[in-house]
């Protein structure tokens, strides 16, 4: 589009306009919300067409995916500095479902996730290679001996795997009336815990 597009700053490479439409649908989705951001309005946004925006990413789902992924690092560090403070595997397990369950709600691009209209693009996240791959790695950091309980290093996905498979569940149907943090790490500890024990 030469200077009638991107505001007469044309992004240099493909990985800077990807970077600024990330940045700005950021921005559509602190104005106007997960549910209601659309590409049109990052378009504007951008002083872009549609068309621009689904040659960098064919569809919403994806955008807003990639917007959710540029928010997984400050959410990884604070996770790692909350389960830092665990003993055993068990308290670790634990609670890494409690702090998922509280804390994803309230994060504002990782919710996409949960909160965009298809559903799909969280199932198909939660189960992928790269969040299984992620998830192992904040396993593989917490000060524990996964070992001790016969837990492998091959097999720290499959055990983050469960994990996330279980705060999806507590996400995706919450509790009538409400559990606590201290309720829920109870009832997870109660049937969790005993898996993870020497």
């Amino acid at each position: 589009m030469g200077h009638h597009g991107w505001q007469g700053n044309p992004p240099r490479t493909e990985v800077e306009a990807r970077h600024r439409i990330i940045a700005a649908t950021m921005s559509c989705v602190d104005r106007f919300g997960p549910v209601k951001t659309t590409l049109s309005d990052v378009a504007a946004e951008l002083g872009v067409t549609r068309q621009t925006v689904y040659r960098y990413y064919p569809s919403l789902a994806e955008l807003l995916g990639a917007v959710a992924q540029a928010g997984l690092e400050d959410f990884v560090a604070r996770m790692q500095t909350h389960l830092a403070t665990t003993s055993t595997p068990a308290e670790a397990a634990v609670e890494s479902v409690v702090f998922a369950v509280q804390a994803i709600p309230h994060e504002p691009y990782i919710g996409l996730l949960f909160q965009a209209g298809e559903t799909d693009i969280f199932s198909r996240g939660v189960t992928s290679s790269m969040a299984l791959t992620m998830g192992a790695d904040i396993l593989r950091r917490v000060p524990v001996d996964w070992s001790e309980i016969g837990v492998g290093e091959a097999e720290l996905e499959g055990l983050a795997e469960i994990l996330m498979r279980l705060f999806v569940s507590f996400l995706q149907y919450p509790s009538d009336p409400p559990r606590s943090d201290d309720d829920l790490r109870a009832l997870v500890g109660r049937w969790l815990g005993p898996a993870l024990q020497p």
